[in-house]
């Protein structure tokens, strides 16, 4: 794929992979919107992003599901369509399970799997009617594998891969194309904002996610994938878990309860 003059609408732009996907993908001469909740970030991002006149800030919330279709339509009014929607918005979870509330599991869920599946489908009736289109999920090597203290995490980046998988398989051959994204650790902030088991944010970065690729690595790679029209890719040293888990999951199940994952 040719990303040029293709237009990208970005959820989660407004720091870490999100904000580096924007300034990487605003030098490719694509129009970009960029989404979070966050306005006042999202202009900061776009004032550090090259060819700023190509590039539309639309704020979105998204636990707010019922504010989707209103906002899908914003989107494509923007530059006139939508080419690629890259779901990267989400929040993680620092917690053992005897320790979370369940109202903390189903507040990841909504963020993490009811927010991207949801803007999936308010903006897909749009690209059926054009006949293409590109849907991307940043999920994580947790939607692979659960590890300790992201059960509710884990969980919600496992739907994703089951949503969007199933829909490849129901409407590639109708010219959409879908891109699953996993990555290990990021040095990005997502564990300072991480739920802890009552709800709050952790506060802090652990120390496996300060040792992680950086955000602009990870973006690469990203975009790379969407560029190849890849169908899953998975990003960063951790990545052996995958294979590990498939090929040999006794030894795999002992690996993961020692691993150095705070």
């Amino acid at each position: 794929m040719n990303l040029q003059n293709k237009t990208i609408w970005l959820t989660g732009a407004s720091s870490g992979i999100g904000e580096a996907l924007a300034k990487q993908l605003s030098q490719l001469s694509v129009n970009l919107i960029l989404s979070s909740r966050r306005k006042d970030e999202l202009e900061r991002v776009k004032s550090e992003c090259s060819n700023q006149n190509r590039i539309a800030i639309l704020p979105l919330d998204l636990m707010q599901s019922e504010t989707f279709e209103a906002k899908a339509q914003e989107a494509i009014s923007a530059f006139g369509q939508v080419d690629i929607l890259i779901n990267n918005g989400g929040r993680s979870q620092r917690s053992l399970v005897k320790d979370t509330l369940l109202q903390v599991d189903r507040d990841l869920m909504e963020v993490n799997y009811f927010g991207s599946v949801g803007l999936t489908k308010a903006l897909l009736p749009h690209m059926l009617e054009r006949g293409a289109g590109h849907f991307v999920v940043v999920t994580s090597l947790t939607g692979i594998f659960g590890t300790p203290y992201r059960s509710g995490y884990a969980a919600s980046k496992h739907a994703l891969h089951g949503f969007f998988d199933s829909m490849r398989a129901e409407l590639e051959d109708s010219g959409i194309k879908v891109t699953i994204a996993a990555p290990g650790f990021v040095k990005t902030n997502v564990s300072v904002n991480a739920f802890t088991g009552d709800g709050s944010a952790l506060g802090s970065m652990d120390n496996a996610q300060a040792n992680g690729l950086t955000p602009e690595e990870c973006a690469n790679a990203i975009i790379k994938a969407i560029v190849r029209e890849k169908r899953e890719v998975y990003i960063g040293r951790e990545s052996y878990g995958a294979y590990a888990k498939r090929f040999f999951p006794g030894l795999f199940a002992k690996m993961i309860k020692k691993a150095k994952v705070r």
